[in-house]
């Protein structure tokens, strides 16, 4: 599973999402500014202290870095080796 943890007026969330989109991976938005759980669980239990934070499968993705993202769903079978 995906989750991808944002919040509003936040440039490189829309970036990541729409990175996921263009290559049709499914993924669960968590929107720290309207849910304060999500806000507790990220800060809380990933030490995360900014958005996007990225959490694939059981791997954390702390910064926007498309190609450690890349590289993490071809690891992951998310993506396929050549795309």
């Amino acid at each position: 599973m995906i989750y991808i943890y944002t919040q509003d007026q936040c440039p490189p969330c829309q970036f990541v999402k729409q990175y996921f989109k263009d290559h049709q991976i499914q993924f669960e938005e968590r929107n720290i500014t309207h849910h304060n759980e999500y806000k507790k669980e990220l800060i809380i239990k990933y030490d995360a202290m900014s958005t996007p934070f990225i959490l694939i499968d059981d791997e954390k993705i702390y910064h926007v870095d498309f190609d450690k993202i890349e590289s993490v769903l071809k690891d992951k079978k998310y993506l396929s080796s050549s795309s």
